[in-house]
């Protein structure tokens, strides 16, 4: 075996090895998927890796390697071990490990075409291209589910619940600090007066959950609409744009408040030809949550997602 086989040979099994923590990492993702569509893709993307590893894996065989038997249970464990860590990360910094995987995959394949051909393996080579197609795909998808998220989302995967307040606290100790005390103060005031506080509510015999639940979320609505009007009022507007996302983010804007006229009164045609002339990504968002809260209507709950993720391409440069 010349020098450069054995170095064909010896990236064949790096590549197999890190196919098997893609494999594992694709498995755990599944559960973190949005909806049906991106489980069904999920699991393909698992399937179709394992039928990688298994190419691969021939590849080894034919240069006159030893499959290795350990290497899977290396993959499952370093997956293990990187799914354990991200949960005290940010939902980002998971998606950008994940990137920086697929990154050295589709880096070492791309080697592996250059050492095949050089050495005369055109089987190998026809290998190597199947590899650097898969990741390529795969590198793309993940650098869109970044933009989504970098846009509001809502993105192809959910964040844990633990990678969400992970990111809640990034987020809040990076505020910025020139907000106006004044404003906030008399913001919080608000949150704090405005309709009946949960003692109150208690203490008056309401018991019934159902009316509980309503007459709480209808006085914490009321609550941020004046905490949003106070704050921009005292001159503090990025805190008011806080509470106004927050208002977005729970589909509790007025009609009147939505970036497309008379929204309530348009058909499923209307609405989804509308959000297609949407360009930002906050004003996709409150018709999102605004459609989830309301009239819950499929086509247009998909149109608005694919609205984001045209976005989101169209920022990283992805076609």
């Amino acid at each position: 075996m010349s020098t450069r086989e054995t170095t064909l040979l010896a990236q064949l099994r790096a590549v197999l090895g890190l196919t098997n923590t893609e494999i594992h990492l694709a498995d755990t993702r599944i559960a973190q998927a949005r909806t049906a569509a991106v489980r069904r893709e999920l699991s393909a993307n698992a399937d179709r890796a394992r039928a990688r590893a298994k190419a691969i894996a021939a590849a080894i065989g034919e240069l006159g390697g030893v499959p290795e038997v350990i290497g899977p249970f290396l993959g499952r464990a370093v997956a293990a071990v990187k799914t354990l860590a991200e949960q005290a990360q940010p939902f980002e910094e998971a998606l950008l490990g994940d990137l920086t995987l697929e990154h050295q995959l589709l880096d070492r394949a791309r080697y592996i075409k250059a050492l095949a051909t050089t050495t005369g393996h055109p089987e190998m080579v026809r290998l190597a291209e199947r590899l650097i197609t898969a990741h390529t795909e795969t590198v793309d998808w993940l650098t869109t589910v970044l933009a989504e998220d970098a846009l509001g989302g809502p993105a192809a995967l959910r964040r844990t619940p633990l990678q969400a307040a992970t990111g809640t606290a990034v987020k809040l100790f990076n505020l910025p600090a020139d907000w106006s005390a004044r404003g906030l103060d008399r913001a919080m005031d608000a949150v704090r007066t405005t309709g009946p506080a949960l003692g109150e509510l208690l203490a008056q015999g309401t018991h019934a959950g159902d009316v509980a639940v309503k007459t709480l979320t209808a006085s914490r609505d009321a609550a941020l609409a004046t905490a949003e009007e106070v704050t921009r009022r005292e001159g503090a507007d990025t805190a008011a744009d806080a509470l106004r996302s927050v208002r977005a983010a729970t589909g509790v804007l007025d009609p009147d408040e939505l970036p497309i006229s008379d929204y309530p009164e348009l058909n499923l045609t209307e609405a989804t030809t509308a959000i297609k002339d949407l360009t930002d990504p906050a004003d996709i968002r409150a018709i999102l949550t605004y459609e989830q809260a309301n009239k819950n209507r499929q086509g247009v709950l998909t149109a608005a997602r694919n609205r984001l993720t045209t976005i989101a391409k169209d920022i990283t440069g992805i076609t």
